[in-house]
């Protein structure tokens, strides 16, 4: 255990998170997502809700400012114009730790490929459909 550190960010997720550059990103998803057979790194959070690990993986990761949209999420099939249910919970989750713009749908297919991209997958255990996100990374001014 670390003072200040959310414990659901283990050694290697955090490892991941500080390896990260400016730019690369992370997908957060759900229990339906075809995390390994997607990416190389897939770090397991089974049992763990989506929104509350994006609200641990946020406590410590910067959102990217330099670009219009640092937070994106996988469009509806059949409706990409409807907003999944829980694209409440992690625009209330990335509001409380300061990200103000649009979480951007991008279609099934292109998430995927985006996906494939990143720099590390976190697989949660999250049950509700299109309960994925991925977070691009940004800078800490100094």
């Amino acid at each position: 255990m670390l003072k200040g550190i959310d414990p659901l960010l283990g050694p290697e997720l955090l490892r991941v998170l500080r390896a990260m550059g400016h730019g690369d990103e992370i997908v957060i998803a759900d229990a339906n997502f075809p995390a390994a057979s997607t990416h190389g790194t897939v770090i397991r959070a089974d049992g763990v809700e989506a929104p509350r690990m994006v609200a641990a993986i946020v406590s410590v990761l910067p959102l990217d400012e330099f670009v219009e949209n640092a937070a994106f999420r996988m469009a509806f099939v059949d409706s990409p114009a409807q907003t999944p249910p829980i694209t409440h919970d992690f625009r209330r989750v990335l509001s409380n730790a300061g990200y103000d713009r649009e979480i951007e749908p991008i279609e099934r297919f292109a998430f995927y490929d985006r996906a494939r991209a990143a720099f590390a997958i976190v697989a949660t255990g999250e049950p509700r459909l299109y309960g994925n996100l991925i977070l691009k990374k940004g800078i800490i001014g100094g």
